[in-house]
This record gives structure tokens, sequence and C-alpha cells, in this order.
């Protein structure tokens, strides 16, 4: 009887030391992620709305937690009240014109308060000073703006399913183009027609060419464009020569600064 108590007190006892060892460790875990045991410093600002935003929730530096919320108060209809507390090991990357914004972690994640870098040359921020803020982005109305652009893109679809249908029924301009051979065959002869046109007429300018009437006119402009080229042949001999000119100055300017570079080293 005394062994059976005296193993049932060392197995209760190592049941509350277990137990205490537990709670210990749990406390240390909470309290290091709700810096508990850190030195910390309080940082405010205000929303018109913190979009389920939670005392308790992360606040996040360069996609760093870097500190919790620490209170959410109501100040008026138009404003609510966020304050925070951060680390002080990273107080010196914290500058007084950061803005705060919302956010969440991951998709479907918790909300967490976001805190963007300042410039360079702003000051640090100062323990309970409020800082700037931007207003988050409300879920249901981008749900509102996705629902009218799917709304649109619906209708769309629509218009564009009853215009092929009416193509390929040979409605409308295009629908006969495509669907009725003999305006087809029209569009063809007219072609053709073009063609024998354009030939006709070349033919004529050449049979003008012949007359005398109109022999010196065709010369004149034969001469004319002649000239147009030989000009333009003698403008590229002139540029040709000028780049050649040049080059033949550069190497002789080269040359001599190189002999006056040698005559100072002797």
């Amino acid at each position: 009887m005394d062994t059976q108590s005296s193993k049932f007190k060392v197995r209760l006892g190592l049941f509350i030391v277990g137990g205490l060892a537990l709670f210990v460790i749990a406390i240390f875990f909470i309290g290091k992620q709700k810096n508990l045991f850190n030195p910390v410093f309080k940082l405010t600002t205000t929303f018109y709305n913190v979009s389920g935003l939670q005392v308790g929730n992360n606040v996040r530096f360069s996609g760093i937690n870097v500190g919790t919320v620490d209170n959410i108060d109501i100040i008026n209809d138009s404003t609510v009240q966020v304050e925070m507390l951060i680390k002080k090991s990273v107080r010196q990357f914290i500058k007084s014109d950061c803005e705060a914004g919302i956010g969440s972690a991951g998709i479907i994640g918790d909300r967490i308060l976001i805190l963007t870098q300042g410039s360079n040359d702003a000051p640090l921020a100062k323990d309970g000073e409020q800082i700037a803020s931007k207003e988050p982005a409300e879920t249901d109305a981008i749900m509102a703006s996705l629902q009218v652009t799917a709304f649109n893109a619906a209708i769309i679809s629509d218009n564009l399913a009853e215009i092929m249908i009416k193509v390929n029924s040979g409605q409308g301009t295009i629908g006969r183009l495509i669907q009725d051979s003999t305006i087809a065959d029209d569009f063809s002869q007219t072609l053709v027609n073009i063609k024998k046109s354009s030939k006709g007429l070349d033919e004529n300018m050449n049979a003008a060419k012949e007359n005398w009437l109109l022999r010196g006119y065709f010369r004149r402009k034969a001469e004319a464009a002649q000239q147009k080229k030989d000009d333009a042949e003698e403008k590229k001999v002139k540029e040709q020569k000028a780049n050649n000119k040049k080059k033949e100055e550069a190497e002789k300017q080269k040359i001599k600064e190189q002999k006056a570079i040698d005559k100072k080293k002797k």
C-alpha cells in the first residue's frame, strides 16, 4: 500500500512539474511573439476604416515582423486610432515620415499593419509619435468593380457573337463580301479592269512620247531627271572628298602630336 502511494506521489509530482514547464514555455513563446519581454516604443496612427485589424496582429516593416498592434480605439464617427508597440532594436530604421497601411498575411490570412520606409533625411520616430496612414482597399469595393468588369465583358462577348452570326449568315457588308460569290467575282473583275487600264495608259504615254508636239516636253523632263541624278552624285563625291580630307588632317595632327611627345621624352 505504501509502495503504491509512493508511486502515485512520484507520478503526481512529475505531472505537476511537466505542466509547470509547459506553462513557462508557453508564456515564453507568447511573450516573445507579443513583445512582452522585449524593450519597445509606441507609435500611433489613425484610419477611417481598419478593415478587420485586431489587437495582437503583427506590425511589419520591410517584410519583417517588428511589433504588434497594442490597442484600437474609435475616436469619432470617422476616425479610428491604432496604437502599436515596436521593438526598440529597429527604431533606428523607423522614420517620422513613414506611413502605416493595412494589408493581409497572404491571400486569406490575418490583417497586419505595414510600415513603409521613410526618407533618408527624415528624423527618427519618437516614442508616442503619430505617423501618417494610407487607407486600405476594401475587398467589397474590389469585388464590386470586378463584377462590373465581368458584366461589361459579357456584353461585349454577346455583341461579338451576334456580329459573327450575321457575318456567317451573309448579312451586312462584310457578310456579303465573304459569303456572296457574285461580289467577289465583281471585285476580281474590277482588279482586272484596273490592270488593263494601267496597261493602256502606259501605251498612251509611250505614244505621246513619240509625238513631235510632246517630244520636247518629255526630253526636257528626262534631262531634268538626269541633271538631278548628276547633282546628287556630284554632292556625294564632294562629301567623300571632304571626309577623306578630314581623315588626312586628323592623321597628320596625330603624327605631329606623337612627334612632339617623342621629342619631349628625348
